[in-house]
């Protein structure tokens, strides 16, 4: 993992007032052009008198009479099963067309969720070592004992960092013997730092310097995280053969995408740094970086910014998607998930289409600023470029029970500065996007074949 930037070193702001977030605007329908994810989720729906809008903090005006599109139905039955539990329209949940059974809620919550970018990271990497994994909790434990008040959050959090030493001491040998063999120094360096951090944030608690734990916190995190990086050795799986040729993102990639902010007296600027997951979707994070260095999103706008989401990717023109100069068609690349507990990710289909309602995805909906694909809601296989970050949580997103796990292809994570997503609006311009680290881990990138 790269080294996490300051967020007041990449965000430019107005000296005349705070920040302050955008108003949620959550409508379906805002007047804007509406790009292919907000057009077709399916959660946005017509009848022959009216259209109402689910993405909402109500449910608007519902009509009386029956829609159009049992699909659409079913995604509104989908929906309102996620928040209420049970279905409230009149087919029965076995009836939909769109799967065998609609989803109990109770299935889709599996304890409390991990929401931190950082975190999921980490935990999404394909290893197998218990010992880093008691280093990595104590640690992360210490975000919830800061929010407690007073004296007793820096007894909590001593108490956090002795259990992660502890960790570390006992477990240094096993962690040690999963670092893969050609990065064994680079992970012995990386331990004893870990070391060495932590026995400075002992003297800090020590100090009673509350406002120095979090940075230190986030150090010792960035550490453990690559430790962890360094267990994977090589890529684990074949990409199917299908797949193959398409740019392949073989490991991870971070960039940092610099905005440029229009009509916002609090903020000029801002670069958002993003972690791509080419573990768990090297179809999906090699085509967006492919595209990162063809410098297709530079100069390109916001397209959508209501409160749900932030979306961009629609070129100018009728094309919806990326025109491969090639083979002058769109390049569309496959629904892609990989599901915990699998060793290869599920291409082409849902997974509710597959009835895996009780899966969990790798890289789930949970954190804000979750980066997915749009597509088309009735063609798996339809994404190009169009991209959007999560702004959590909705209604109808609450983390580790929501209707868009295992329906749209997770690929990155923003890492830094993902609070000032909710600032921007349509119009805002991509400035650019660039490669922070990771370029070598790109296969088959189409950028260097010349036309």
């Amino acid at each position: 993992m790269a080294a996490l930037l300051s967020s007041q070193s990449q965000c430019r702001f107005s000296a005349a007032a705070p920040r302050s977030s955008v108003s949620a605007r959550r409508s379906c329908f805002d007047g804007h052009r509406r790009p292919l994810w907000f057009r077709r989720l399916g959660f946005c729906c017509s009848s022959s008198s009216s259209r109402f809008r689910t993405l909402d903090s109500g449910w608007g005006d519902v009509p009386k009479n029956s829609f159009h599109l049992k699909e659409c139905a079913i995604s509104i039955a989908l929906a309102i099963g996620l928040v209420t539990g049970v279905p409230t329209l009149d087919w029965p949940a076995h009836a939909s067309p769109l799967g065998p059974v609609l989803p109990d809620l109770s299935v889709l919550i599996s304890g409390p969720p991990i929401k931190d970018p950082g975190a999921l990271l980490r935990y999404a990497l394909p290893i197998n070592n218990k010992a880093i994994r008691e280093v990595q909790k104590p640690l992360e434990d210490i975000t919830d004992s800061l929010k407690i008040s007073g004296v007793r959050a820096l007894d909590l959090v001593q108490r956090n960092v002795r259990q992660a030493s502890r960790a570390l001491s006992q477990g240094r040998t096993l962690i040690l013997s999963s670092v893969a063999e050609s990065k064994k120094e680079h992970g012995q360096v990386l331990v004893d730092k870990l070391a060495a951090g932590m026995e400075e944030l002992q003297r800090i608690i020590e100090e009673r310097d509350r406002d120095a734990i979090a940075p230190k916190q986030k150090e010792l995190l960035q550490y453990v995280g690559d430790v962890e990086e360094d267990m994977v050795d090589g890529f684990p799986y074949e990409v199917p053969e299908e797949y193959s040729s398409l740019p392949l993102l073989k490991g991870r990639a971070t960039v940092d995408m610099k905005v440029k902010v229009k009509d916002n007296p609090n903020i000029q600027d801002c670069v958002f740094r993003i972690v791509l997951d080419g573990y768990n979707a090297p179809v999906t994070a090699g085509n967006f970086l492919d595209l990162v260095e063809r410098h297709f999103y530079d100069g390109m706008e916001i397209q959508r910014a209501d409160g749900f989401v932030v979306q961009t990717g629609d070129p100018e023109g009728p094309a919806e998607g990326f025109i491969d100069p090639s083979t002058e068609k769109i390049r569309s690349i496959p629904l892609e998930i990989m599901v915990a507990g699998d060793k290869t990710p599920v291409y082409g289909a849902t997974l509710e289409e597959l009835g895996r309602y009780k899966a969990q995805t790798r890289l789930p909906f949970n954190a804000f600023g979750t980066m997915a694909m749009a597509r088309d809601e009735f063609d798996d296989n339809s994404a190009s470029s169009q991209v959007f970050w999560l702004l959590k949580e909705s209604e109808l997103t609450p983390s580790n029970a929501n209707i868009l796990d295992g329906r749209y292809a997770v690929f990155g994570y923003v890492t830094e500065n993902e609070d000032y997503l909710a600032d921007l609006k349509v119009g805002d311009v991509i400035e650019s996007i660039q490669v922070v680290s990771g370029l070598d881990n790109l296969v088959n990138p189409s950028y260097k074949i010349v036309g």
